[in-house]
């Protein structure tokens, strides 16, 4: 696997090649933005494909968790167990990504979030093949809980790869931190205060505002595809991951090779 041990190396390839990769250097916000464009649309695909589906946003923890209160109050245990399990497949699926990318950091392995996507690609291209062939009532519970652990694993990789940036799934912490920068950036030009930091506010408002906007058009085109071609559109959407991470991957594999032939490595 590529490792990547110099900023010097890293400065030879081009910003495109960064996008599912974790750089020694601080990622910009350009390249944040481009990873929510992708990441954030994907997921909002997803969520809005699972609402068509079965009625359900895997990825709404915060409405889960308020869902998971009330049962507990009606002493309904089916539904205490499903909705604690939701949220736990969510956690597990964040710690489960969490800890391949420390793997991926202690053994220098710059693909690693490549190659979780490809994963959650191939996962999702496996439960769309399911439904379209087997799909049953009785297990509509079971697939709800494995696509929020994918969303754990989705989110937890943005997030990671972002430094806490771009949060894929998570649009409350989202809306908030551009609520925080937008405040911070309208406070900075009453005073005309044209700092660095108000250009890194500015900087951070468009990309929470990227994310915002790639979600809810994954969304929308995440219904619209579902009626259109049911299942299909979350089969076409695991694929599309699927490969974008392996063409990430050989993209960045082909540029190490000529940069390190240019450089005479």
């Amino acid at each position: 696997m590529y490792r990547f041990a110099s900023l010097t190396f890293q400065a030879k390839l081009t910003p495109e090649v960064f996008l599912l990769i974790k750089l020694k250097k601080e990622r910009t916000h350009q390249e944040d933005r481009r990873l929510a464009l992708w990441l954030a649309t994907s997921a909002g695909l997803l969520n809005a494909i699972a609402l068509g589906a079965f009625g359900f946003f895997p990825s709404h923890m915060t409405g889960n968790t308020s869902q998971l209160s009330s049962e507990v109050s009606s002493t309904d245990l089916n539904d205490i167990i499903f909705f604690g399990s939701i949220i736990l497949a969510f956690v597990t699926g964040a710690i489960l990504a969490r800890i391949i990318v420390i793997w991926g950091i202690i053994h220098n392995i710059r693909l690693v979030f490549c190659q979780i996507l490809f994963v959650e690609g191939l996962l999702l291209t496996g439960i769309s093949v399911y439904e379209m062939y087997f799909h049953a009532l009785t297990s509509n519970r079971t697939i709800i809980i494995f696509l929020c652990g994918l969303m754990g694993i989705h989110n937890s990789t943005s997030t990671q790869l972002s430094s806490g940036r771009v949060r894929s799934t998570h649009i409350t912490g989202t809306l908030t931190d551009a609520g925080i920068s937008l405040a911070s950036v309208v406070v900075a030009m009453l005073r005309r205060d044209y700092s660095k930091d108000t250009a890194a506010q500015k900087s951070q408002l468009k990309t929470h505002l990227t994310t915002l906007f790639s979600f809810i058009t994954g969304g929308i085109a995440g219904l619209l595809l579902f009626r259109w071609i049911g299942f299909n559109a979350m089969l076409a959407l695991g694929v599309i991951l699927a490969l974008v991470s392996v063409c990430s991957m050989i993209t960045i594999a082909v540029r190490v090779r000529k940069v390190r032939a240019a450089l005479g490595r």
